[in-house]
């Protein structure tokens, strides 16, 4: 099968998993009762989604997070904001497309620009030159675009390795997956190596970038799951209304999808 005719296939069972997974998602969850019911997370699976937990942080202390104390030690600031800005916008077309699913206009012409200017002007994405021209940037996902179109979000998962998530979300990452240009284009090139060096390096800079949130975090929780879980909805929902969360913690995004 060509990469093509294997890309379209891959994308068309992702779309029909996106209407299975969330249809059921609706499906499951009960109704909210009340103003206090609708700040709560719905979490039927907690029993294994603690389990995951554990072993995501068992990884992170074991491996994530010293090698992130060692990137910050031996890389300096300026290299790693390139590394940072160049990762992001390897990341530009999928935000473009998701806007302009959600018919976002402004938000897929900001995208645009952000990818186009960072790209030519920027050393492919190297400088961040459109941050410095105002112009903002809002990452797009296809979890994001999902719930714009009204899917609910359905139970609570920690994904191994990538860690909280929701159904909703859990079904835009694997769409986003499919569709990533880079994905493609390395599978393409047969150099799926570029694809375990992208997804490494992110992982480290990300986590480099909140070790000291992430470790108070963890001092000031009496329940880490159950803060990480509320702090993840909170700002999972600021970021799909475009808003802020107005709190000065976000959630450390070490652990996104």
């Amino acid at each position: 099968m060509k990469l093509a005719q294997f890309t379209r296939s891959l994308l068309r069972s992702a779309a029909v998993a996106a209407l299975a997974l969330s249809a059921a998602a609706c499906a499951n969850k009960p109704a909210d009762s009340g103003a206090t019911a609708s700040q709560e997370v719905y979490d039927p699976l907690e029993v294994p989604n603690r389990f995951v937990f554990a072993a995501n942080e068992a990884v992170d202390t074991l491996a994530l997070r010293p090698a992130a104390e060692v990137y910050v030690v031996v890389v300096p600031d300026p290299v790693r904001d390139a590394i940072h800005n160049f990762i992001d916008n390897l990341l530009g077309p999928l935000y473009i497309a998701n806007n302009l699913l959600q018919g976002d206009l402004q938000g897929a012409s900001d995208a645009t620009g952000r990818f186009m200017t960072n790209t030519i002007l920027g050393a492919g994405g190297i400088a961040d030159v459109a941050s410095q021209a105002g112009i903002p940037n809002k990452p797009e996902d296809f979890g994001q675009t999902l719930a714009v179109w009204g899917v609910d979000e359905g139970p609570y998962l920690v994904l191994p390795l990538l860690g909280p998530s929701n159904l909703r979300d859990a079904v835009g990452y694997g769409v986003d997956t499919v569709a990533d240009p880079v994905r493609i284009w390395a599978y393409a090139q047969d150099h799926k190596n570029v694809l375990v060096t992208r997804a490494v390096t992110g992982a480290v800079d990300r986590r480099s970038r909140v070790l000291k949130e992430v470790d108070d975090l963890k001092r000031n929780s009496l329940d880490f799951y159950a803060t990480v879980r509320s702090l993840h909805h909170q700002q999972r929902q600021a970021e799909v209304e475009n808003r802020s969360t107005g709190s000065a913690t976000e959630y450390p995004e070490y652990t996104k999808p």
